[in-house]
């Protein structure tokens, strides 16, 4: 492939360029998080822009350090910490990796310094030390959960078929932070290939059948997202399946939030290509459960 990016470094950290990602959800409307004025009176600023979509900025750097096999054995690991909105200029860094290094520092920042995002980025398979997974191992116990109470640890869903439509492509290519060439040329793996928000959503089919939302549920956003290549890259018009299981349920003083893990795999296997752990944020003033 042999693209050339555009960073600067400095002191081992690669910066990628400022880019404005678009609240392109911002369509889904009242009751969605990506509403303005949901999310205004829900306390943020604005309908927000969906962190998957923050995870599309991040590709460029870490082919840059890891090489071109990202793309087929990479993971990104990121919590999400303060939410911007439409059109806003955030970016994208990345600790080089060492000679002998697996794992780096990944984060985003905005135009004032906040800090939008942190985690980690891999290659060669699962990091049982990405920021995702020590986060989840370092889950309190809830003490009063009620928007997630039919909910628990160890359930585990339907495997349902799932696809990434060339429409679906082509819608999010209209807005990409960070086009990739083997976004639009099939020739390069065989089939174009997926950016990291549609990985995303060709997982999401699984969450619905661990769970089954009611309007009791109020307002959700994303809170963290692993992504992990094991048998990649994902492509676009192709037949998978997928799976999920939830790993935890906790709470903050303003949040019910849950991990589940879903797997991707090719029909009637067993090798998983793809596999996210999310972290979903339920907004308690949101919920009738806690008013």
């Amino acid at each position: 492939m042999n693209e050339a990016f555009n960073y600067t470094e400095q002191d081992g950290v690669l910066a990628g360029p400022v880019r404005t990602p678009r609240n392109s959800a911002k369509h889904l409307g009242a009751g969605s998080i990506h509403d303005d004025a949901t999310a205004q009176k829900l306390g943020f600023r604005g309908g927000t822009v969906a962190g998957s979509l923050h995870m599309e900025q991040f590709p460029p750097l870490l082919i840059e350090t890891f090489g071109e096999d990202w793309l087929k054995t990479g993971g990104m690991s990121l919590y999400f910490k303060y939410a911007t909105t439409d059109n806003e200029p955030v970016q994208a860094f990345a600790r080089r990796a060492q000679a002998d290094g697996n794992q780096i520092d990944i984060w985003m920042d905005d135009a004032k310094g906040n800090r939008v995002a942190d985690g980690t980025a891999n290659i060669d398979g699962v990091d049982p030390m990405s920021c995702v997974r020590q986060r989840l191992a370092a889950m309190p116990t809830p003490e009063d959960i009620r928007i997630l109470a039919n909910i628990s640890a160890g359930d585990v869903g339907d495997r349902l078929p799932t696809r990434i439509t060339t429409e679906a492509l082509e819608s999010r290519l209209a807005v990409v932070t960070e086009p990739l060439a083997a976004y639009t040329d099939a020739a390069i793996y065989g089939q174009r290939i997926a950016t990291p928000a549609l990985q995303v959503q060709v997982l999401r089919p699984g969450e619905r059948s661990v769970l089954p939302r009611n309007s009791d549920f109020g307002v959700g956003l994303f809170g963290a997202i692993e992504l992990q290549l094991h048998a990649g890259p994902v492509f676009v018009d192709h037949d998978y399946e997928t799976q999920a299981k939830v790993l935890g349920i906790g709470e903050t003083p303003k949040t019910e939030y849950l991990y589940y893990e879903a797997s991707l795999f090719e029909p009637g296997s067993d090798e998983v290509v793809l596999s996210m752990i999310m972290m979903l944020r339920f907004m308690k003033a949101s919920s009738k459960l806690w008013s």
